[in-house]
């Protein structure tokens, strides 16, 4: 089995229809600025929307990006295989308790291999998810990573901002854009006369300053005009028709989420996992009943059907 910063046939093959079904859970999706090319570089980007922030990082670049994860999702040894497939590494938290801190050093060991090997490893350095437009407080988390990477290799920190237009609906507006890199190595030179404790507390306040610099006040929703909803009124009805199990499960999953922060992400997966099931089975249907020329026709609507839904959807 390849190591999870190597090539992996079977994850390249998926890629392509993640990152499509990605770029459509957005009516806007804009990317900006450029990761170091050379180095240790460890992503720090503000946390608001659980799995689409991962996704929108991973949007950034076609070359392989690992990304850290709360550790009590990969408990369960299936749940730690699929993860791990998707190049994500468990990540313990100070709440999580002591001993499950010390687990850390093994993930270390693999995120040093990871960028010793130049590959990105990303981190949401507030440790949770909090849907708003304010960057919570850092956690010791980054600066132990960033410094442990900088005492063998050149290392960059890259603040990265992400917004959206909406939290909790959606199809809406998302940007990401990555700010200027922290110099760890420089960092660490310039404030060699301080204690190892006031390090990682300047580490912290500077990266919570330059994240909360690209972090918007408030961003376009991007939802349709209200006058384009109703122009759409009638293609809306035939794509709600259409994409009607997957709206509806998604919708379903979402009544039963406590923290709406997961919402756009059981859209996304239902997404994910639907589409292609839904479309088998309207082609059959639509290829038993009606003229080739309409079959086809109806099955190339469908593919922008769960997107019209939820762009022209009155709320």
């Amino acid at each position: 089995m390849p190591k999870i910063w190597e090539h992996n046939r079977a994850y390249s093959l998926l890629r392509p229809y993640v990152d499509y079904c990605t770029r459509a859970s957005f009516g806007i999706f804009k990317a900006e600025g450029e990761l170091p090319d050379n180095g240790a570089v460890i992503i720090a980007p503000n946390h608001t929307n659980t799995l689409m922030d991962a996704l929108m990082v991973l949007q950034t670049r076609r070359e392989p990006t690992v990304f850290g994860a709360r550790a009590d999702i990969f408990r369960k040894p299936l749940a730690n295989k699929a993860l791990r497939f998707l190049r994500i590494l468990p990540m313990t938290r100070e709440r999580d308790g002591l001993r499950s801190v010390t687990d850390n050093y093994k993930t270390f060991e693999e995120i040093d291999e990871v960028l010793a090997n130049e590959v990105p490893f990303c981190l949401f350095p507030e440790g949770r998810h909090t849907p708003g437009r304010e960057v919570q407080p850092i956690q010791k988390g980054i600066a132990r990573l960033a410094f442990r990477s900088a005492a063998q290799r050149q290392t960059y920190v890259v603040p990265t901002g992400i917004n959206y237009g909406d939290f909790f609906h959606y199809r809406r507006f998302g940007h990401i854009k990555f700010g200027e890199p922290i110099d760890v190595n420089a960092f660490l030179a310039t404030n060699a006369n301080k204690t190892e404790a006031e390090q990682y507390q300047a580490f912290r306040e500077e990266l919570h300053q330059r994240l909360s610099a690209l972090v918007w006040p408030s961003a376009p929703s991007g939802k349709l005009p209200l006058w384009q909803s109703i122009l759409l009124f009638p293609f809306w009805l035939l794509a709600a028709v259409l994409s009607f199990p997957m709206w509806f499960t998604a919708e379903f999953l979402c009544r039963k989420i406590k923290d709406k922060a997961f919402c756009n992400s059981a859209r996304f997966l239902v997404r994910l996992v639907l589409t292609p099931v839904t479309a088998l089975i309207w082609a059959v249907i639509f290829f038993c009943l009606l003229p080739c020329w309409l079959a086809l026709l109806l099955l190339l609507f469908f593919f922008t059907s769960y997107s019209l839904f939820y762009d022209a959807l009155p709320v």
